[in-house]
């Protein structure tokens, strides 16, 4: 044992010395060269150390390190639970499903319960609605933050809406506060899809905590990342043994992998149909999936969440420079504008082509493109305006969606992710203004 204990030790630290050299040196930036990607991970040492830690448990479905990333990530979440999936799409799929359990009885959502969201944004966190058999209303989007537009709620709801499924875009926290009142006051459930929003705060309370499910994704573009995998959290224990149930097989029993007669009666449990004493471990309560992630994943994430606020202030910073060098763009080119309470954690940084512009959206990118200059558009645009949307029957679901339009045809983002170091962010302001300087003349 001692002699494994040595191997182990040996292998750990050159690993950490690998990485410190393979991950952690700075490749030479070369303008118009080198490529200026809108996201990317940022890894070091720890990172490869904690998934070799991993890999030598010979442990590969969820373990320690998924236990203890649960654990620390509820806290940063200010939530009392976090349970652990394979992507933040998964994420969004279990916490919509879970509240379609009859253990909800009466507040349970059933088939053609209507489910208010937006078009502008990314499918999966509308996907889950249609997948449920639920049917979403899409309410309009606002220009200066992209999130709801408030006043669309009142005329969205009819009595057979039973949940408000959102994302706050782009690390923008949309008006949470208002959007909270609302399903309290129509008793309705409320679910809030932070995938990119980790960290952010409204009136000073974090993202997430406002609704009774919040979700989160650990994609390499994302503030943390565990290559896939993704988060849902809660404060309420019920939904939060839904969740698990519905993440692991459907099962009834909730016993970590490896682990037996959690509940102290594993052959003494009469439920449904099935013969008293029948094994808990194979008594399925929900219709579910098997959405869990490896412990190696886990361990990336963990080693991650440690520098979660170090990725957080330099996403704010490299904003903040962003907005700083092109407002003098400002007559043709529009702005994020957060709401006073908010303090956005940017995952990109959205811009509005003007009509006064010398150029559209469209040609903007191709330019910056050209440029190696990595774009995105705000995802999809308007769902409804899809291929795969224009036949899921759920067209007519929805008021006029003016703004949400506008967004398919003029906004796009460009990264804030903290390995843009400063001559990168330099050579993206002076790509733009070069831009519409030769355009001008």
């Amino acid at each position: 044992m001692d002699k494994l204990k040595k191997i182990r030790k040996k292998i750990l630290e050159l690993s950490s010395e690998y990485a410190e050299i393979a991950f952690e040196r700075e490749d030479e930036f070369i303008p118009g060269k080198s490529h200026v990607p809108v996201s990317g991970k940022l890894i070091g040492k720890k990172e490869i150390e904690f998934i070799v830690d991993s890999c030598l448990d010979g442990w590969f479905t969820t373990g320690r390190f998924s236990h203890e990333f649960e654990k620390k990530f509820a806290i940063y979440m200010d939530q009392r639970f976090c349970l652990l999936t394979n992507s933040g799409s998964s994420a969004n799929l279990l916490a919509l499903s879970a509240l379609t359990s009859p253990d909800l009885k009466d507040k349970r959502l059933k088939k053609g319960d209507k489910v208010i969201t937006v078009a502008a944004g990314f499918p999966t966190t509308v996907n889950p609605i249609i997948q449920n058999g639920l049917i979403p209303v899409f309410v309009d989007v606002n220009l200066d933050d992209y999130g709801i537009e408030i006043e669309s709620l009142e005329k969205a709801y009819t009595e057979d809406v039973k949940a408000i499924m959102l994302a706050h875009t782009l690390g923008n926290p949309f008006n949470i506060e208002e959007v909270f009142n609302f399903a309290e006051k129509k008793k309705i459930w409320l679910i809030e899809d932070c995938c990119d929003a980790i960290g952010a705060k409204y009136n000073k309370k974090k993202v997430g905590t406002y609704g009774h499910i919040a979700t989160a994704s650990f994609y390499p573009a994302h503030h943390i990342t565990m290559g896939e995998g993704g988060a849902v959290l809660t404060d309420s224990p019920k939904l939060k043994k839904i969740i698990e149930s519905f993440r692991d097989w459907g099962r009834d029993c909730w016993c970590a992998p490896g682990i037996d007669n959690t509940c102290g009666k594993r052959f003494d449990w009469k439920l449904g149909e099935l013969p008293h004493g029948f094994d808990h471990k194979y008594i399925y309560s929900h219709i579910g999936y098997n959405l869990k992630l490896t412990d190696m994943q886990a361990a990336l994430g963990l080693a991650q969440l440690g520098r979660i606020e170090e990725f957080i202030s330099k996403r704010i910073n490299n904003y903040n420079y962003l907005f700083k060098n092109l407002k003098t763009l400002g007559s043709f080119l529009k702005f994020p504008k957060p709401l006073k309470k908010s303090q956005p954690s940017w995952f990109g940084f959205p811009i509005y082509v003007k009509k006064e512009s010398p150029i559209n959206r469209n040609r903007l990118i191709y330019e910056l493109n050209k440029l190696n200059i990595g774009t995105r558009l705000l995802f999809a645009g308007n769902l409804l305006k899809q291929p795969a949307y224009l036949n899921a029957g759920i067209k007519g679901n929805q008021i006029e969606l003016p703004n949400t339009d506008l967004v398919m045809e003029n906004v796009f983002w460009v990264g804030v992710q903290p390995n843009l170091k400063p001559e990168k962010l330099s050579y993206i302001v002076n790509s733009f203004h070069k831009i519409f300087k030769v355009k001008l003349i």
